[in-house]
Parts: structure tokens; sequence; C-alpha cells
């Protein structure tokens, strides 16, 4: 997302939430290293804004349901309300395919209730993207998830009509969509799922 941001000249500023350095440099980017359980310092960067939140984990990697929560449903809720406090723009939000508050999955659970969430919150526009699988390098090791890609070709022969939305979709192809939705800055809440 922040590559895509970067290289297109409708945002002439952008400014990234990170838990560490990314490494990255671009004359557009200010890069702000943050404790995201203290997030109440930023509201400032919010004022006009358009917000993307990509923020996301699993349960394996945050180390327990709890942990994962806090991330998934807690910092992203918090940047939303920090986004209309600060008069942003817009919120736009990765998801996941299939939320669900009554869903037996808990990953499932947390993102629809961070979905609501989010849309309660008072913005003017809220753009929710739910894609499927996530295709991208990752430097975490996630077999399953790798496994999952390499069947992709396999799955796009299978998914179609209705049941396309559920096809793995690479990072880059979301990211674009996302930043063709900010441009047109729809009001209200609105949900996405297509992105070819």
């Amino acid at each position: 997302m922040l590559r895509a941001l970067l290289a297109d000249p409708e945002w002439g500023r952008v400014h990234s939430l990170v838990r560490r350095p990314s490494g990255t440099e671009d004359p557009k980017l200010t890069e702000h290293v943050v404790d995201f359980d203290e997030l109440d310092g930023q509201v400032d960067l919010f004022a006009g804004a358009d917000v993307f939140c990509c923020l996301g984990t699993t349960a394996s990697q945050a180390g327990s349901k709890e942990a994962f929560r806090k991330v998934d449903y807690g910092y992203v809720v918090k940047l939303a309300e920090l986004a209309a406090n600060g008069k942003a723009r817009q919120f736009l939000l990765v998801s996941g395919i299939g939320t669900s508050p009554k869903s037996p999955i808990y990953y499932s659970q947390v993102k629809a209730e961070a979905e609501q969430a989010v849309s309660a919150v008072g913005l003017p526009a809220v753009q929710i993207f739910r894609p499927s699988l996530l295709l991208a390098s990752r430097s975490d090791n996630r077999s399953a998830e790798a496994t999952l890609a390499r069947l992709t070709p396999l799955a796009n022969l299978l998914l179609i009509g209705p049941l396309a939305r559920y096809r793995p979709v690479k990072t880059s192809e979301v990211a674009r969509h996302m930043i063709e939705v900010a441009r047109a800055e729809p009001a209200g809440v609105h949900v996405h799922y297509e992105y070819s």
C-alpha cells in the first residue's frame, strides 16, 4: 500500500505510522515510529487525511487471541476514532472475506466487530475491503498461506461467478483498488470485494 501511495501523484505527502523503521525512503514520506498503545498524540496527522488502515496480524504471530484482538480490533478502532476526531476525509480499512460476528472462526468475528465499530465512529466515508487470501512476499513464515498460494491457478479456475470473491488476490491489486476508491471518495459506508 505504501509503495502505491508514494507512486501516485494524487497524494503529495504520505505519513506512515509504524512500530519500527521500514527502511523506505521517499521525498513524500514521513515515517512516524509510534507505540500503538499510545496513539493519542498523533491526532493532528489525521486532519483532512485519507486514512489507509492495513493493520493486521494472526493469532499465531500475536501469541494469543487477546493479543490478536488488541491489534485487529483495538488498534484499528483507535485509529478510526482518531481519524474521526481529526476530521479525516475517509477511512479505508483492509478487513477479510467472510467476516461475521456469528462466525465460528475467531478471526472473522474480530474482523466483523472492527468493521462495525469503525463504521460507527462518525467518519464521513468508510471503505471496507474484504479480500480473500492475500498473495505477497512475507518476511515471516506462514506455511499454510504459502501452500494455498501455490493452489491459486486451480482456485481461479474453480472460483467463478459469485465465488470469484474468494479467489486469492495480490496485495498490489488490493492497493490499486483502494486508491481508485479513495479518489472517488464515496460518502457513507461501503464494502468492496472485487479487485480485478
